[in-house]
């Protein structure tokens, strides 16, 4: 259920609490309008503690739906990449940078709409309190929005990606693609552009032990 209009929790207040606390209080968050439209929050799910934090953009329609991350096309996408380069997605977290679903109603299909930068900034507190308390080793920024985010600065997905690099002490970084940019390349380069992503992410296997 939605709170009454206006609900903005601060997440620094969750500081000593655990994510399924931060999760709970996020549910009624309306910092931004993109509350409005969503069916619900979509927060990010996986083992408290897991070494690796996978970020992305936002839900889509049905991680909307569902009230899970990464469920649809790109999520599925995502797990067999994982998998692929021999990273059990139940050993890490999954989360976006924004936790509403932003759309544009094309007849009665919902069509994705990139997040602005104040609406990256509204849901920041949350991401920064689950990289606090998940605490990973390793923080996989996939796509322009979640390096935003993560960074609090644009960054170059093509000249930053396949690089493991320091974001804070005992933290790090890697940046790559979100996995629905490989859906949306023209089919000639999807073999190519699936591998690349694959060495990317192989990267993060280490960290997993």
């Amino acid at each position: 259920m939605k709170a009454t209009s206006g609900y903005a929790p601060n997440p620094a207040e969750y500081a000593g609490n655990t994510i399924e606390a931060l999760r709970d209080a996020a549910m009624g968050c309306q910092a931004c309008p993109l509350w409005e439209h969503a069916t619900q929050t979509v927060f990010g799910e996986g083992p408290s503690g897991a070494p690796v934090m996978l970020v992305g953009e936002q839900p889509g329609d049905q991680e909307d739906v569902t009230g899970h991350p990464f469920v649809g096309p790109a999520g599925q996408l995502l797990t067999r990449a994982l998998t692929a380069a021999g990273i059990p997605r139940d050993r890490v977290y999954i989360t976006n940078a924004v936790k509403h679903f932003k759309f544009e109603l094309r007849g009665k299909r919902r069509m994705h709409k990139k997040p602005v930068d104040a609406e990256i900034a509204a849901c920041h507190g949350w991401l920064k309190r689950e990289i606090e308390l998940v605490t990973p080793s390793l923080i996989v920024a996939m796509g322009a929005t979640a390096v935003r985010s993560v960074l609090g600065r644009p960054a170059p997905i093509m000249a930053s990606r396949g690089k493991v690099t320091e974001y804070a002490r005992g933290v790090s970084l890697l940046i790559t693609v979100h996995p629905s940019f490989l859906l949306r390349v023209p089919e000639q380069d999807k073999d190519d552009e699936y591998e690349r992503f694959l060495d990317d992410l192989k990267l993060a296997r280490p960290f997993l032990r």
